[in-house]
């Protein structure tokens, strides 16, 4: 089943950012991994966040981590961080869906 991936408007900053090579890498892992199997976990770069309400997965791609939902055939890529900052963007998140403010 062909999933779609919708980016964040967070995504879309996280991804311009980037030097050429790296949003290359990004966006074909999205195309590899998520466009067809986005929660297909175990040895693949997919992992299962635990104890996540949001983001409920992350995909690693070299020292990039994206993070994502999954909605129906829908995937919900929330943001794209370097991996030294990926607990902190975790963190914030829970923090923020704690305190009830949209994220």
């Amino acid at each position: 089943m062909r999933h779609e991936v919708l980016l964040s408007p967070e995504a879309v900053n996280d991804l311009r950012r980037l030097r050429a090579d790296p949003r290359s890498d990004v966006r074909d892992a999205i195309e590899a991994h998520l466009r067809h199997e986005p929660m297909k976990t175990g040895r693949s770069r997919i992992r299962r966040l635990r104890g996540a309400g949001r983001p409920r997965y992350r995909l690693r791609v070299g020292e990039l981590r994206v993070f994502y939902d999954v909605v129906g055939a829908t995937v919900q890529v929330l943001a794209i961080v370097f991996e030294a900052d990926a607990a902190a963007w975790v963190a914030a998140v829970e923090q923020s869906d704690e305190e009830g403010r949209a994220v």
